[in-house]
Protein backbone atom coordinates (compact mmCIF):
# COMPACT_ATOMS: atom_id res chain seq x y z
CA UNK A 1 0.00 0.00 0.00
CA UNK A 2 1.70 3.33 -0.92
CA UNK A 3 1.00 6.32 1.00
CA UNK A 4 -1.88 8.22 0.49
CA UNK A 5 -2.19 12.00 -0.19
CA UNK A 6 -3.10 13.93 2.80
CA UNK A 7 -5.90 15.54 1.89
CA UNK A 8 -7.67 11.88 0.56
CA UNK A 9 -7.15 10.60 4.28
CA UNK A 10 -8.48 13.63 5.98
CA UNK A 11 -11.55 12.68 3.70
CA UNK A 12 -11.70 9.22 4.42
CA UNK A 13 -11.25 9.45 7.97
CA UNK A 14 -14.20 12.29 8.24
CA UNK A 15 -16.57 9.71 6.87
CA UNK A 16 -15.92 6.52 7.91
CA UNK A 17 -14.11 7.26 11.56
CA UNK A 18 -16.91 8.79 13.99
CA UNK A 19 -14.15 10.23 16.13
CA UNK A 20 -12.53 12.15 13.54
CA UNK A 21 -16.32 13.02 12.39
CA UNK A 22 -16.84 14.74 15.77
CA UNK A 23 -13.64 16.13 15.98
CA UNK A 24 -13.41 17.74 12.74
CA UNK A 25 -17.41 18.98 12.84
CA UNK A 26 -16.73 22.20 12.83
CA UNK A 27 -14.09 22.30 10.54
CA UNK A 28 -14.66 23.59 6.83
CA UNK A 29 -15.81 20.57 4.55
CA UNK A 30 -12.71 20.98 2.01
CA UNK A 31 -9.94 21.68 5.05
CA UNK A 32 -7.09 19.88 3.82
CA UNK A 33 -4.08 21.40 5.81
CA UNK A 34 -2.98 19.51 8.90
CA UNK A 35 -2.80 23.03 10.27
CA UNK A 36 -6.43 23.27 9.82
CA UNK A 37 -6.75 20.30 12.17
CA UNK A 38 -7.10 20.33 15.58
CA UNK A 39 -4.44 18.24 17.44
CA UNK A 40 -5.67 14.82 18.86
CA UNK A 41 -6.11 14.52 22.38
CA UNK A 42 -5.28 11.13 23.72
CA UNK A 43 -7.46 10.64 26.47
CA UNK A 44 -10.51 11.43 23.77
CA UNK A 45 -8.27 9.40 21.18
CA UNK A 46 -8.28 6.30 23.93
CA UNK A 47 -11.18 6.73 24.98
CA UNK A 48 -12.97 6.58 21.75
CA UNK A 49 -10.63 3.84 20.79
CA UNK A 50 -11.96 0.78 22.45
CA UNK A 51 -12.29 -2.82 22.25
CA UNK A 52 -15.91 -2.68 21.99
CA UNK A 53 -18.25 0.21 20.24
CA UNK A 54 -14.93 1.89 18.65
CA UNK A 55 -15.13 5.30 17.45
CA UNK A 56 -11.93 5.41 15.99
CA UNK A 57 -11.69 2.50 13.07
CA UNK A 58 -13.45 3.27 10.04
CA UNK A 59 -14.30 -0.16 9.33
CA UNK A 60 -14.60 -2.84 11.06
CA UNK A 61 -12.22 -5.30 12.58
CA UNK A 62 -11.98 -8.11 10.29
CA UNK A 63 -8.51 -8.34 8.62
CA UNK A 64 -5.77 -6.92 10.81
CA UNK A 65 -3.43 -7.91 13.81
CA UNK A 66 -4.01 -6.39 17.34
CA UNK A 67 -1.28 -5.35 19.14
CA UNK A 68 -0.93 -4.22 23.08
CA UNK A 69 0.38 -0.56 23.32
CA UNK A 70 1.04 2.00 26.44
CA UNK A 71 0.43 4.61 24.10
CA UNK A 72 1.63 7.75 25.85
CA UNK A 73 -0.38 7.32 28.51
CA UNK A 74 1.01 4.64 30.75
CA UNK A 75 -1.95 1.71 30.60
CA UNK A 76 -2.16 -0.83 27.87
CA UNK A 77 -4.75 -0.20 25.00
CA UNK A 78 -4.75 -1.43 21.30
CA UNK A 79 -3.40 -0.64 18.04
CA UNK A 80 -4.62 -2.51 14.90
CA UNK A 81 -2.76 -2.88 11.35
CA UNK A 82 -3.86 -4.67 8.43
CA UNK A 83 -1.81 -6.71 6.73
CA UNK A 84 -0.97 -4.18 3.73
CA UNK A 85 -0.32 -1.08 6.38
CA UNK A 86 2.04 -3.59 8.92
CA UNK A 87 3.86 -4.24 5.32
CA UNK A 88 4.24 -1.14 4.27
CA UNK A 89 5.54 -0.46 8.31
CA UNK A 90 8.56 -2.90 8.38
CA UNK A 91 9.52 -1.85 4.52
CA UNK A 92 9.73 1.47 5.75
CA UNK A 93 11.32 0.79 8.54
CA UNK A 94 13.84 -1.59 6.98
CA UNK A 95 14.80 0.61 4.56
CA UNK A 96 16.10 2.79 7.47
CA UNK A 97 18.29 0.04 8.77
CA UNK A 98 20.93 0.64 6.29
CA UNK A 99 21.31 4.09 8.08
CA UNK A 100 22.34 2.33 11.68
CA UNK A 101 25.35 0.78 9.63
CA UNK A 102 24.30 -2.64 9.09
CA UNK A 103 26.12 -4.22 6.40
CA UNK A 104 25.10 -6.68 3.86
CA UNK A 105 25.28 -10.58 5.48
CA UNK A 106 24.88 -8.99 9.59
CA UNK A 107 24.32 -11.24 12.42
CA UNK A 108 21.29 -9.68 13.56
CA UNK A 109 20.33 -11.07 17.44
CA UNK A 110 16.69 -9.70 18.05
CA UNK A 111 16.70 -9.32 21.66
CA UNK A 112 13.25 -7.42 21.44
CA UNK A 113 10.24 -8.68 23.28
CA UNK A 114 7.69 -10.92 22.03
CA UNK A 115 4.15 -12.57 23.15
CA UNK A 116 1.26 -10.65 25.09
CA UNK A 117 0.48 -8.94 22.31
CA UNK A 118 3.69 -6.96 22.05
CA UNK A 119 5.09 -5.92 18.55
CA UNK A 120 8.93 -5.06 19.02
CA UNK A 121 10.20 -8.46 18.22
CA UNK A 122 7.97 -8.96 15.59
CA UNK A 123 8.45 -5.59 14.20
CA UNK A 124 12.58 -5.79 14.29
CA UNK A 125 12.12 -8.89 12.87
CA UNK A 126 10.24 -8.58 9.87
CA UNK A 127 11.93 -4.91 9.48
CA UNK A 128 15.19 -7.19 8.86
CA UNK A 129 13.26 -9.50 6.76
CA UNK A 130 12.25 -6.08 4.54
CA UNK A 131 15.58 -4.04 4.45
CA UNK A 132 17.38 -3.76 1.09
CA UNK A 133 20.34 -5.58 2.68
CA UNK A 134 21.07 -9.30 3.55
CA UNK A 135 21.08 -10.41 7.16
CA UNK A 136 21.12 -13.16 9.15
CA UNK A 137 18.57 -13.03 11.92
CA UNK A 138 18.32 -14.54 14.90
CA UNK A 139 15.61 -14.32 16.78
CA UNK A 140 16.23 -14.81 20.77
CA UNK A 141 14.01 -12.41 22.41
CA UNK A 142 14.60 -10.42 25.45
CA UNK A 143 12.99 -12.94 27.39
CA UNK A 144 15.30 -15.39 26.94
CA UNK A 145 17.53 -16.14 30.44
CA UNK A 146 20.92 -14.52 29.59
CA UNK A 147 22.76 -17.96 30.78
CA UNK A 148 21.67 -19.52 27.46
CA UNK A 149 22.00 -16.20 25.11
CA UNK A 150 25.21 -15.57 25.84
CA UNK A 151 26.52 -18.91 24.03
CA UNK A 152 24.15 -18.31 21.38
CA UNK A 153 25.57 -15.40 20.74
CA UNK A 154 29.25 -16.52 20.96
CA UNK A 155 28.49 -19.45 18.84
CA UNK A 156 26.40 -18.44 16.06
CA UNK A 157 29.44 -15.44 15.91
CA UNK A 158 26.55 -12.79 16.32
CA UNK A 159 27.32 -9.15 15.03
CA UNK A 160 24.80 -6.98 15.88
CA UNK A 161 22.56 -6.78 18.80
CA UNK A 162 19.20 -5.14 18.73
CA UNK A 163 17.04 -4.36 21.75
CA UNK A 164 15.72 -1.54 24.63
CA UNK A 165 18.98 -0.37 26.51
CA UNK A 166 17.93 -1.89 29.79
CA UNK A 167 17.84 -5.42 27.99
CA UNK A 168 21.41 -4.84 26.19
CA UNK A 169 22.43 -3.54 29.53
CA UNK A 170 21.68 -6.43 31.69
CA UNK A 171 23.10 -8.14 28.67
CA UNK A 172 26.87 -6.07 29.41
CA UNK A 173 26.51 -6.75 33.04
CA UNK A 174 26.33 -10.26 32.98
CA UNK A 175 29.04 -10.27 30.23
CA UNK A 176 31.37 -8.24 32.21
CA UNK A 177 30.69 -10.51 35.48
CA UNK A 178 31.45 -13.73 33.80
CA UNK A 179 34.52 -12.54 31.64
CA UNK A 180 32.64 -13.88 28.49
CA UNK A 181 34.35 -12.04 25.60
CA UNK A 182 32.11 -11.72 22.29
CA UNK A 183 34.31 -10.08 20.22
CA UNK A 184 32.23 -10.35 16.64
CA UNK A 185 29.64 -7.33 18.41
CA UNK A 186 30.09 -4.63 16.59
CA UNK A 187 27.15 -2.91 16.36
CA UNK A 188 24.43 -2.33 18.91
CA UNK A 189 21.19 -1.22 17.80
CA UNK A 190 19.23 0.72 20.46
CA UNK A 191 15.12 1.53 20.78
CA UNK A 192 12.20 1.46 22.52
CA UNK A 193 13.68 4.03 25.24
CA UNK A 194 16.78 6.51 25.32
CA UNK A 195 20.43 5.66 25.98
CA UNK A 196 21.66 7.69 28.46
CA UNK A 197 25.72 8.10 29.36
CA UNK A 198 25.51 5.85 31.99
CA UNK A 199 24.58 3.48 29.93
CA UNK A 200 26.47 3.91 26.84
CA UNK A 201 30.03 3.41 29.56
CA UNK A 202 28.31 0.09 30.47
CA UNK A 203 28.00 -1.15 27.32
CA UNK A 204 31.66 -0.06 26.03
CA UNK A 205 33.23 -1.76 28.87
CA UNK A 206 30.79 -5.19 27.64
CA UNK A 207 31.57 -4.05 23.91
CA UNK A 208 34.38 -2.60 23.39
CA UNK A 209 34.81 -2.79 19.76
CA UNK A 210 31.13 -2.19 19.06
CA UNK A 211 28.95 1.24 18.28
CA UNK A 212 25.68 2.39 20.16
CA UNK A 213 23.18 3.54 17.34
CA UNK A 214 19.61 4.14 17.50
CA UNK A 215 17.63 1.27 15.68
CA UNK A 216 15.09 3.76 14.34
CA UNK A 217 12.24 6.13 16.18
CA UNK A 218 8.47 4.50 15.51
CA UNK A 219 5.81 3.11 17.99
CA UNK A 220 3.23 0.95 17.83
CA UNK A 221 0.57 3.46 18.43
CA UNK A 222 1.58 6.44 16.56
CA UNK A 223 3.95 4.39 13.54
CA UNK A 224 6.80 5.69 11.87
CA UNK A 225 8.37 8.20 13.42
CA UNK A 226 12.33 8.69 12.29
CA UNK A 227 14.51 7.09 10.08
CA UNK A 228 18.31 6.84 12.18
CA UNK A 229 20.78 10.09 10.50
CA UNK A 230 24.18 8.88 10.40
CA UNK A 231 26.74 10.38 12.64
CA UNK A 232 27.76 11.44 16.15
CA UNK A 233 24.36 11.97 18.26
CA UNK A 234 22.20 9.01 17.78
CA UNK A 235 19.31 11.24 18.75
CA UNK A 236 19.11 12.77 15.21
CA UNK A 237 16.41 11.04 13.34
CA UNK A 238 14.59 11.92 9.96
CA UNK A 239 10.97 11.86 8.85
CA UNK A 240 9.96 8.42 6.71
CA UNK A 241 8.63 10.33 4.26
CA UNK A 242 6.63 10.01 2.08
CA UNK A 243 5.04 7.74 4.91
CA UNK A 244 4.17 9.87 7.51
CA UNK A 245 4.97 13.76 8.46
CA UNK A 246 5.93 15.24 11.55
CA UNK A 247 5.82 18.06 13.23
CA UNK A 248 7.26 19.85 16.13
CA UNK A 249 4.77 22.16 18.27
CA UNK A 250 5.43 24.79 20.51
CA UNK A 251 4.66 23.64 24.21
CA UNK A 252 2.35 26.70 24.98
CA UNK A 253 0.44 27.89 21.42
CA UNK A 254 0.29 24.19 19.58
CA UNK A 255 2.03 26.40 16.50
CA UNK A 256 4.17 24.48 14.22
CA UNK A 257 8.14 25.33 15.58
CA UNK A 258 10.17 26.06 11.79
CA UNK A 259 13.33 27.41 13.63
CA UNK A 260 16.30 24.81 14.71
CA UNK A 261 17.29 24.47 18.31
CA UNK A 262 13.91 25.23 19.79
CA UNK A 263 12.10 22.85 21.62
CA UNK A 264 8.61 21.04 21.23
CA UNK A 265 6.23 18.53 21.63
CA UNK A 266 6.57 15.83 18.17
CA UNK A 267 3.11 15.32 16.52
CA UNK A 268 2.80 12.31 13.78
CA UNK A 269 0.40 12.00 10.93
CA UNK A 270 0.44 8.27 9.34
CA UNK A 271 0.12 8.78 5.28
CA UNK A 272 -0.50 4.76 5.01
CA UNK A 273 -3.21 3.79 7.66
CA UNK A 274 -6.55 3.84 7.23
CA UNK A 275 -8.08 1.22 9.66
CA UNK A 276 -6.84 2.99 12.81
CA UNK A 277 -5.93 6.67 11.20
CA UNK A 278 -3.17 8.45 13.05
CA UNK A 279 -3.84 12.72 12.33
CA UNK A 280 -1.94 14.82 14.10
CA UNK A 281 -1.25 12.49 16.90
CA UNK A 282 1.19 13.08 19.82
CA UNK A 283 4.24 10.70 20.22
CA UNK A 284 4.66 11.54 23.86
CA UNK A 285 8.05 12.72 23.12
CA UNK A 286 9.89 16.30 22.51
CA UNK A 287 12.63 17.24 20.22
CA UNK A 288 14.02 20.21 17.80
CA UNK A 289 14.95 20.91 14.40
CA UNK A 290 18.61 20.48 14.17
CA UNK A 291 19.13 22.15 10.59
CA UNK A 292 21.60 20.13 9.99
CA UNK A 293 19.61 18.61 6.80
CA UNK A 294 16.16 18.81 5.40
CA UNK A 295 13.85 17.25 8.17
CA UNK A 296 16.43 16.67 10.85
CA UNK A 297 15.33 16.18 14.44
CA UNK A 298 16.79 15.53 17.66
CA UNK A 299 15.01 13.95 20.27
CA UNK A 300 14.78 15.08 23.51
CA UNK A 301 13.49 12.94 25.88
CA UNK A 302 9.29 12.14 26.85
CA UNK A 303 7.38 14.98 26.46
CA UNK A 304 5.74 14.56 30.59
CA UNK A 305 7.96 11.77 32.38
CA UNK A 306 8.31 12.80 35.71
CA UNK A 307 7.12 12.71 39.48
CA UNK A 308 5.40 14.45 41.85
CA UNK A 309 6.76 14.44 45.52
CA UNK A 310 4.60 16.56 47.47
CA UNK A 311 4.29 19.55 45.97
CA UNK A 312 7.48 18.93 44.11
CA UNK A 313 7.45 18.29 40.10
CA UNK A 314 10.42 16.57 39.04
CA UNK A 315 11.98 15.22 36.10
CA UNK A 316 14.05 12.23 34.93
CA UNK A 317 16.04 14.07 32.75
CA UNK A 318 16.71 16.48 35.52
CA UNK A 319 18.09 13.54 37.88
CA UNK A 320 20.24 12.28 35.05
CA UNK A 321 21.77 16.06 34.72
CA UNK A 322 23.29 16.02 38.16
CA UNK A 323 24.24 12.36 38.07
CA UNK A 324 26.04 13.65 35.34
CA UNK A 325 27.49 16.89 36.85
CA UNK A 326 27.77 15.03 39.50
CA UNK A 327 29.41 11.46 38.58
CA UNK A 328 32.87 12.96 37.09
CA UNK A 329 34.59 9.74 37.54
CA UNK A 330 32.02 7.43 35.62
CA UNK A 331 30.75 5.18 38.33
CA UNK A 332 27.17 5.30 37.49
CA UNK A 333 25.30 3.14 35.13
CA UNK A 334 22.08 3.01 35.54
CA UNK A 335 19.15 4.96 38.24
CA UNK A 336 15.49 5.20 39.08
CA UNK A 337 12.99 7.62 41.00
CA UNK A 338 12.12 5.56 43.82
CA UNK A 339 9.00 7.76 45.35
CA UNK A 340 7.60 6.33 49.01
CA UNK A 341 5.49 7.56 51.47
CA UNK A 342 6.13 7.31 54.91
CA UNK A 343 5.10 9.22 58.35
CA UNK A 344 2.89 11.21 56.54
CA UNK A 345 5.14 12.52 53.99
CA UNK A 346 6.36 12.07 50.35
CA UNK A 347 9.94 11.14 50.06
CA UNK A 348 12.43 10.61 46.79
CA UNK A 349 14.96 8.03 46.60
CA UNK A 350 17.69 8.30 43.88
CA UNK A 351 18.23 4.68 42.93
CA UNK A 352 21.92 4.44 41.51
CA UNK A 353 23.37 1.29 39.67
CA UNK A 354 26.90 0.76 39.97
CA UNK A 355 29.46 -0.80 37.18
CA UNK A 356 29.59 -4.80 37.83
CA UNK A 357 33.27 -4.56 39.29
CA UNK A 358 32.35 -2.06 41.96
CA UNK A 359 29.52 -4.26 43.20
CA UNK A 360 31.53 -7.15 43.65
CA UNK A 361 33.35 -5.04 45.55
CA UNK A 362 30.93 -3.53 47.74
CA UNK A 363 29.39 -6.74 48.31
CA UNK A 364 32.00 -7.97 49.62
CA UNK A 365 32.63 -8.72 53.65
CA UNK A 366 35.47 -7.39 55.27
CA UNK A 367 36.14 -10.47 56.39
CA UNK A 368 36.94 -11.75 53.18
CA UNK A 369 39.81 -9.31 52.67
CA UNK A 370 43.33 -10.74 53.39
CA UNK A 371 44.23 -7.79 55.70
CA UNK A 372 43.81 -4.27 56.93
CA UNK A 373 44.78 -2.89 53.43
CA UNK A 374 41.87 -4.22 51.86
CA UNK A 375 39.51 -3.14 54.92
CA UNK A 376 41.07 0.19 53.97
CA UNK A 377 40.24 -0.25 50.24
CA UNK A 378 36.60 -0.92 51.18
CA UNK A 379 35.90 2.17 53.47
CA UNK A 380 37.40 4.70 50.68
CA UNK A 381 34.87 2.60 48.37
CA UNK A 382 32.52 3.51 51.36
CA UNK A 383 33.43 7.22 51.34
CA UNK A 384 33.68 7.59 47.71
CA UNK A 385 29.83 6.47 47.45
CA UNK A 386 28.71 8.73 50.29
CA UNK A 387 30.67 11.80 48.63
CA UNK A 388 28.97 10.86 45.50
CA UNK A 389 25.87 10.64 46.59
CA UNK A 390 26.08 13.96 48.51
CA UNK A 391 27.19 15.61 45.01
CA UNK A 392 24.74 14.46 43.43
CA UNK A 393 21.73 15.47 45.88
CA UNK A 394 23.72 18.93 46.06
CA UNK A 395 23.30 19.19 42.13
CA UNK A 396 19.85 17.80 42.08
CA UNK A 397 18.78 20.91 44.79
CA UNK A 398 20.19 23.32 42.98
CA UNK A 399 18.25 22.20 39.57
CA UNK A 400 15.10 22.05 41.73
CA UNK A 401 15.22 24.21 45.01
CA UNK A 402 11.34 23.93 45.68
CA UNK A 403 12.20 20.60 47.11
CA UNK A 404 14.87 21.55 49.77
CA UNK A 405 12.54 24.59 50.53
CA UNK A 406 9.97 21.74 51.21
CA UNK A 407 12.00 19.61 53.16
CA UNK A 408 12.60 22.55 55.75
CA UNK A 409 8.86 23.27 55.49
CA UNK A 410 8.18 19.61 56.78
CA UNK A 411 6.86 19.14 53.58
CA UNK A 412 8.69 16.26 52.28
CA UNK A 413 11.14 14.27 53.55
CA UNK A 414 15.11 15.08 52.36
CA UNK A 415 16.34 13.40 49.23
CA UNK A 416 18.24 9.83 49.84
CA UNK A 417 20.39 7.89 47.52
CA UNK A 418 20.17 4.06 47.36
CA UNK A 419 22.95 2.12 45.74
CA UNK A 420 22.06 -1.34 43.65
CA UNK A 421 23.00 -3.11 40.81
CA UNK A 422 21.65 -2.75 37.59
CA UNK A 423 19.84 -6.02 37.08
CA UNK A 424 18.23 -4.75 40.15
CA UNK A 425 16.75 -1.84 38.64
CA UNK A 426 13.18 -2.46 37.94
CA UNK A 427 11.89 -2.64 34.28
CA UNK A 428 8.43 -3.39 32.95
CA UNK A 429 7.68 -7.09 32.61
CA UNK A 430 6.20 -6.75 29.46
CA UNK A 431 8.43 -5.02 27.47
CA UNK A 432 11.32 -4.98 29.46
CA UNK A 433 12.12 -1.91 29.30
CA UNK A 434 13.47 0.37 32.47
CA UNK A 435 10.82 1.71 34.75
CA UNK A 436 12.49 5.30 35.35
CA UNK A 437 9.75 6.29 37.82
CA UNK A 438 8.70 3.69 40.39
CA UNK A 439 5.75 5.30 42.80
CA UNK A 440 5.77 3.23 45.77
CA UNK A 441 3.28 4.75 47.22
CA UNK A 442 0.53 3.52 49.18
CA UNK A 443 -3.22 4.27 47.27
CA UNK A 444 -5.91 3.60 48.74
Amino acid sequence: MSAQQLSDLIRFARLNSPFYRDLYGSLPPHADRLTDLPVVDQEAFWAANTLHDNRVLTGPLSEATVYKTGGTTGSPKFSVYTRDEWRTFVTSFGQGLVDTGLRPGHRVADLFYAGELYASFLFVLDSLAHAPVDNVRLPIGGGAPLESTIPTLRDLSAQVLAGTPTTLCRLAEQVLATGVRLDSVELLLFGGEALFDDQRRLLAAAFPGAEARSVGYASVDAGLLGRPVPGADARVHRAFTPYSVVEILDDSTDEPVTEPGRPGRVVVTSLFRRLMPIIRYPAGDRAEWTGTGPGHFRILGRAEEGVRVGPVSLYTQDAQDAVAAADTAGQVVGMQLVVRRWEGRDGLVLRLATAPGDERDSDRRESDRPDSDGRDSDLRDSHLRESLARAVVAELEAVRPLYPDSVRAGFVHPLSVEWARHRDLAVNPRSGKLVRVLDERPTA
